[in-house]
């Protein structure tokens, strides 16, 4: 079964033409259910993580800043979300939503968080709409509760995964991989364990070509015994902040890629959804839901 991490406060309030689509969680879920991907069954709504999971990845200090609201407004202008009480407990649920998916994942072959993919957070600030780094924090869950010794974070979104990538810089259990834009969002790239590069205005057979080997050799060499992969749909033509020159069904077909990858090798996968601003909300919901549609026609 395809278990799905939602709660009603993925849809946290922001100010009208905010950049960051929050109203695209609720209308992804409400998608899923009217067209049958998934159904009530499927979804689960996850809890607050707990203050030692989360400090296995954010240190204590930055933690404390959040948790009592005493960023400065500098560091706070840098996440670009107002900051409150009740976007604090998103975050935390969100976390949460991803380490319950290891588990799900672990007894299924993939789940998926309707929100996450949260990776500019560091260690000890936030970015770029990110807060908490729940691949971060679900990664160090495997590694501390399981034991796992080689975990693979696929990060496809178009903008680095920068805070993963600094996290994990002296992790060898964890391997980062990110292909995203050149010359988009962050200017100043961290180094991951391997860094994709990738010029603007790229179309859907060139993405493909680069990203199909890279797949292939990753999983032969590094042999995973799971994966985080971050499906972010941001690498679309329509996107506002993409740069690239991906279609939908390019973006689609990125999906299958992965999820053949992982189920054929036997590796359970969790996702979590990251950017997407494209102009139309629906463009983003569409996309959004190939990856569950993908995910479910692959596994079951």
């Amino acid at each position: 079964m395809l278990k799905v991490a939602y709660h009603p406060r993925y849809g946290h309030p922001v100010e009208e033409g905010h950049r960051f689509p929050m109203d695209k969680y609720p209308l992804l879920m409400e998608q899923l259910l009217f067209e049958g991907t998934i159904t009530e069954e499927n979804l689960f709504v996850p809890n607050p993580v707990k203050e030692e999971d989360i400090l296995t990845t954010h240190t204590l200090e930055y933690w404390q800043k959040l948790k009592h609201q005493t960023l400065t407004y500098h560091e706070a202008r840098k996440i670009g979300l107002p900051m409150s009480d009740d976007l604090i407990l998103r975050e935390l649920i969100i976390t949460q939503g991803t380490i319950d998916c290891v588990e799900y994942a672990l007894k299924y072959g993939v789940a998926m968080n309707i929100a996450g993919g949260t990776h500019h957070a560091y260690s000890e600030h936030g970015e770029g709409f990110c807060i908490l780094n729940d691949f971060g924090v679900a990664a160090n869950y495997l590694i501390r509760k399981k034991g796992y010794k080689r975990i693979l974070i696929l990060d496809l979104d178009v903008h680095q995964g920068n805070g993963t990538a600094e996290i994990f810089q002296n992790t060898p259990e964890v391997f980062t991989f990110s292909m995203h834009g050149a010359n988009n969002y962050p200017m100043k790239k961290e180094v991951s364990d391997l860094d994709i590069p990738l010029e603007d205005e790229m179309d859907d057979a060139t993405y493909l070509s680069i990203l199909k080997p890279q797949l292939d050799e990753l999983f032969e060499t590094l042999q995973p015994q799971f994966v985080f992969y971050l499906s972010g749909v941001d690498i679309l033509n329509t996107d506002k902040l993409g740069k690239l020159g991906m279609t939908i069904q390019g973006c689609k077909t990125r999906d299958e890629m992965v999820y053949h990858k992982c189920h054929e090798n036997g590796i359970p996968v969790v996702t979590s959804m990251g950017g997407g601003y494209s102009k139309k909300l629906s463009t983003i919901i569409e996309a959004h839901a190939n990856t569950f549609r993908v995910a479910n026609n692959i596994y079951f």
